[in-house]
């Protein structure tokens, strides 16, 4: 069975124009993107790897990751207008 994590991310613009996301919840993840969507996207993908590692070699997963009821998501989105 998959678990689904909640996952705070900072995303800022930078210098090149694209996007940089880190986090304080996950020491270690650093994602950039052309758009916040794609920035978004490659984090996740960053975390999932780093959630797979810890799982591998017996690391505790950081206090700052909690797992999420799948049957109610609450998300806050960018909205460009």
């Amino acid at each position: 069975m998959s678990v689904e994590y909640r996952l705070r991310l900072q995303i800022r613009r930078v210098e090149n124009g694209q996007y940089l996301a880190t986090s304080e919840d996950f020491d270690g993840l650093v994602a950039q993107g052309r758009t916040v969507a794609e920035t978004v996207e490659i984090a996740q993908d960053v975390a999932r790897k780093l959630v797979e590692s810890c799982r591998e070699h017996g690391d505790p997963l950081p206090d700052g990751l909690h797992a999420i009821d799948m049957d109610i998501v609450e998300l806050d989105i960018p909205v460009g207008v």
